[in-house]
């Protein structure tokens, strides 16, 4: 399986369907009490491409990326429009949006993230597929220039900079980002009559591991 660098149309995630899903597995014990885990680390994010499209011709652009990625064969890009900024979706991203580690004088590389916070409850997702051009660092709440201080690895999400963060120094980052995925499904099944009529195909995309 290869993994190609190019986006899903965005015109055609726009009005996608989709989230994050976690596994959680539940024992529940003699004494009416439950024992809950987890075998994932991070959630995995799944989508149906179908409620995006809205005439033939986007049919068309779908079934071209569709046969381009030999179905589930080869990996893509997806926007995920309700979550692809480091920042609030009404924002723009900043160089301060999320904390990816604190300097020591001698680490040069740093991998993006992205917090969730809700109470005393953080998750820190790896973020692997930033968009180029989008990524503002900053050390010690300083903004660097990329190209000079720093340089991203847009297939991976690592940071590396031309000299090593000081001791203590709070390394940010503010970014917008794609998600890794593939095609769900290895077969698409599409009725002109039923498509006018409103009955869309379905599509699903799933995220995958990187």
């Amino acid at each position: 399986m290869a993994f190609h660098e190019i986006r899903f149309p965005a015109n055609l995630s726009f009005g996608s369907v989709g989230g994050p899903e976690r596994r959680t597995e539940i024992v529940s014990l003699t004494n009416g009490y439950e024992e809950r885990n987890t075998p994932w680390a991070h959630s995995r994010r799944r989508y149906d491409a179908g409620m995006g499209l809205r005439s033939l011709d986007d049919v068309a652009a779908l079934i071209d990326f569709f046969e381009a990625r030999a179905g589930q064969l080869h990996g893509f890009r997806w926007k995920d429009w309700s979550d692809y900024k480091s920042c609030a979706p009404s924002g723009a991203p900043g160089f301060e949006d999320q904390v990816l580690g604190e300097g020591d004088g001698e680490t040069t590389h740093f991998q993006l993230v992205k917090a969730y916070q809700s109470g005393p409850a953080k998750y820190i997702r790896p973020i692997m597929k930033p968009v180029g051009g989008s990524v503002r660092i900053g050390i010690g709440g300083d903004a660097m220039q990329e190209g000079v201080h720093y340089e991203v690895d847009l297939r991976t999400g690592i940071v590396t900079f031309s000299n090593a963060p000081g001791q203590g120094a709070a390394v940010t980052a503010g970014f917008e980002f794609d998600v890794p995925a593939r095609f769900d499904t290895d077969r698409i099944a599409v009725s002109v009559a039923n498509f006018q009529a409103g009955d869309l195909p379905q599509v699903p995309v799933v995220e995958v591991r990187i």
